[in-house]
Order: structure tokens, then sequence, then C-alpha cells
């Protein structure tokens, strides 16, 4: 079944695309993993794994065509049939409902004409609370009709009419949330920041910095700000778990669940962190901890690379490859996440030793895309990263001979000349003191008494 779907119009088109064409099964119940999911990001996931594994595709788009159904977006319930079609075209639900579809595309024309028409008479009237709250209604419905763009708009006509921090913080959670759905991350972090900037105390700022931080994550890892990333997935709450919706928001079912933060910050950390910081600021860290074990698979990771075993490392990562391809956030920057943990992993690997064998590296390294462990400790000796020399003779990479004390010598030289420096700065003002070349305070001055040398570059202030 899988291997006919596989070569469906479909997903030939995804490959023609560039797509990635996940073909091996993932650890993951289909059914298990998307409970912990709801509203758009739940229709979003299924939606990718659909279209990217033809062994889950048909069970995928069941789920994502009948969440759909449930909402008002007419336009995607259609783009998921119409794709569906194209996969499993004998399937019920690869027919369009069309019946439903002009009977849903009335009643959202009727429902916007109301709204429209309700927000004219709050703005005739000019009760502001009453005018904030129609716009955020025709936020809500621009938002589940997937027309995000209007609901930006809406959402951000609130601002002039918030009367406290916690409808300004309300509402710019409402923009983090519609730029999520856009998947415009510079937009999110800006409005994260406007977050930070309502100045809220108490239980309301206890149940946001969660948020904050996991989505502010969120954001930097989708631009490639991997340590940033990282620190930011650390530094949320455990509250997360159970925190209570933040703008009508249930932030851990809607964007991000305690298992993702798990998973991203564990990676983050892997690609961006040396082993001190692995050992001290992720394994070590009492609230962090909590939600790697909801993935004891990460934190197997993080512990053997901690422990020099990093082949071990990246076998275990390399089991998961398949299920992290599926994820709608992590896909499109495992490559490169993969990528920096094999090479710090080499790097450290290469540290004690003089010269090792180019079988030995190959051996504790399996190469990786078709390409031989040469080529890629070339690439690495080329960019700077690994200090190295490859003997295609001897089959060896060897450490480059140094010098010890060449090295002890350059250091004395360059401390005898920042002393020498250091010591003509000195003579210099002396010599401007003796000869009175110094600007006297004024016997009026009461609040200031500060004596300036002319000329003493920065040095010598008393």
């Amino acid at each position: 079944m899988a291997a006919s779907i596989e070569q469906s119009p479909f997903f030939q088109q995804q490959r023609a695309k560039g797509e990635v064409v996940v073909k091996d099964a993932p650890k993951f119940d289909l059914e298990s993993y998307i409970a912990n999911y709801a509203g758009i990001t739940r229709i979003d996931r299924l939606h990718h794994i659909g279209s990217h594994s033809p062994y889950l595709a048909v069970d995928a788009y069941r789920l994502a065509i009948a969440d759909a159904k449930k909402g008002k977006n007419v336009s995607r319930y259609t783009g998921l049939v119409e794709e569906f079609s194209n996969i499993a075209p004998q399937d019920a639900a690869a027919l369009t409902d069309t019946a439903w579809a002009e009977k849903k595309t009335r009643e959202t024309q009727q429902e916007q004409d109301r709204l429209e028409h309700e927000l004219k008479s709050y703005k005739n009237n000019l009760i502001k609370e009453s005018i904030r709250m129609g716009n955020e209604d025709l936020g809500h419905f621009f938002f589940d009709t997937g027309d995000y763009a209007n609901a930006h708009k809406a959402y951000m006509k609130m601002r002039e009419h918030c009367t406290s921090n916690k409808h300004l913080a309300d509402m710019t959670l409402r923009l983090v949330y519609v730029s999520i759905a856009q998947k415009s991350w510079l937009s999110v972090q800006s409005n994260l920041a406007k977050v930070d900037a309502a100045q809220l105390k108490g239980d309301d700022k206890f149940k946001l910095d969660p948020i904050v931080s996991a989505c502010t994550g969120l954001s930097h890892m989708a631009i490639g700000n991997y340590r940033e990333a990282a620190t930011n997935f650390l530094n949320t709450s455990p509250a997360y778990v159970t925190a209570d919706p933040a703008a009508n928001i249930v932030w851990q079912k809607e964007v991000l669940s305690p298992n993702d933060i798990a998973v991203y910050g564990g990676l983050c950390a892997l690609a961006s962190m040396d082993r001190s910081d692995l050992q001290n600021k992720v394994l070590a860290h009492t609230e962090f901890r909590n939600f790697l074990e909801l993935e004891p698979h990460i934190r197997r990771a993080i512990t053997l690379f901690c422990n020099s075993k990093y082949s071990a490392c990246l076998e275990v990562l390399e089991g998961y490859r398949t299920d992290y391809l599926l994820d709608v956030y992590l896909s499109k920057v495992l490559n490169t996440i993969y990528g920096r943990i094999r090479t710090k992993s080499i790097v450290q690997y290469f540290i004690p030793f003089s010269c090792v064998t180019l079988a030995e590296m190959a051996s504790k390294f399996p190469p990786t895309d078709h390409a031989t462990i040469e080529d890629e400790l070339e690439e690495m000796i080329n960019n700077n990263t690994l200090d190295a020399r490859i003997d295609l003779v001897d089959r060896l990479l060897v450490c480059p001979p140094t010098n010890p004390r060449y090295e002890v010598l350059e250091d004395a030289l360059a401390m005898a000349e920042e002393y020498n420096h250091t010591l003509r700065l000195r003579l210099t003002r002396l010599n401007m003191l003796a000869a009175g070349m110094e600007i006297q305070p004024n016997k009026g001055a009461r609040a200031r008494r500060l004596r300036v040398v002319v000329g003493a570059m920065g040095l010598g202030l008393v």
C-alpha cells in the first residue's frame, strides 16, 4: 500500500518540488502523537505528516480533512481533499462535500457581515470596551477562516482601545499566535518583546513567562539561532505544562507541547553548546529536567555526548530522524542541527589524538548522504572547523605538529611589548605633570573636582 502511494502523482510532485519524502515508518503512533495537539496546529501537523510520509499519508489526511470540516476554513478543506485525491482517489474522504462547502461559505459570509455591522455600531456609540471586543471577535473569525492577514489587522486595531496592561498583553499574544500560523518569525519576536513591555506583575506575569520563553525559543530555532533557542527553551518553567490559557489560547496544545520543548531544547543545546554547558545548563538544570523526562532518548543522547561517547549519541539521534522529519517546525532545520552535532562530535573525538586512521574515523562516524569520510573531513579542514591534515598515503588523520618553545617565546615577547607600552605612557604623564601641562580646577567650582591631563590618551586619570 505504502509503495503504491509513494508512486502516486502527489508524491511525485513533492519530489519535483524538492520536498523530502520520508519512506521509513516513524516510531510514534499517529493517533497518540496527534492527541497532544488541538486547533490549527493539529491540522498543520497532520497535513505535514500526510504530505511527507507515504506510510502515514492516508490516515493523516483522513484526520486532517475531518478536523477541517469541523471548522470554518473552506479553502483549507478543499485544498486537503484535492491533495488527497491525488494520493488515494478511491477513498471516500477524497471526494469534496460540495453541499457542506457551499453551506459553510454562506454561513461564514453571513457571520462576517454580522460582526462588521456590530463593530460599526460600537464605533458609532464610541464605547471603547465594545469596540475592542468587536475587533477581537472579528479577528477570531478571520483567523478561523484562514484569513491571517485580516486577522492580524483586526487584532492590531484593538491596541488603541485597550484599557489595561492585561488587555495589551492578550492582544499582543494574539498577534504572536497569528504570526506563528503565518510562520513569520521576526514578527513573532517583535510581538513577544512587546509582551514583556506590558509590565505585568504577579500571577499574570508568572503565567505568561513560560509561554513567552517557549515561543521565543521556537522563533529562534526556526531562523537558525540555535544558541538563543536553547537558552529560551531551557528557561521555560515547568509551569508551562499546566499553564492556564492566555488570550484564550491553550498554548501547550495549540502551539507547542511539553514534549516539543524537550526535543527542540535538547537538540538546539546539542548543536550549540560545549560539553561543560551541556552538563551544567541542561542535565543539571532542575526545571528543564522535568521536560527531559518526557523524552528520555534526548536526555540519553546528551548524556552520551557529555561522556565522550559520540558515535552512540549520533546513533540515538539517527534512530529518531524519521520522526523529526515529520515535525512541522523541526523538519526544515533538522539537517543543519544534525550536521552541527556531528561536526562537534568529530572535533571533540579527535582532540586527544595526534593521529587517527581514516578507517577508525569511518567506523566511529559512518558517512551520511553517500559521502566518504575523507570528503567530510576535507570540508571541515577547509572551513577551519577541524585543525588537522589528511595523509592519503598512510590513510591517517594527523594533528599538525606544534612547537611549544616557539609559543612560549611568542607569549613572552607580547608581554614585554605590553609592559614597555604601559611604562612609556606613565612616563609621559609624569613629564606632563612636571611641566605644568594640566588644567587646574576652578576655585569656585563646588560640584565638579575633575582634573584633566591633556594628551594622556585616556590613561592616568586621577
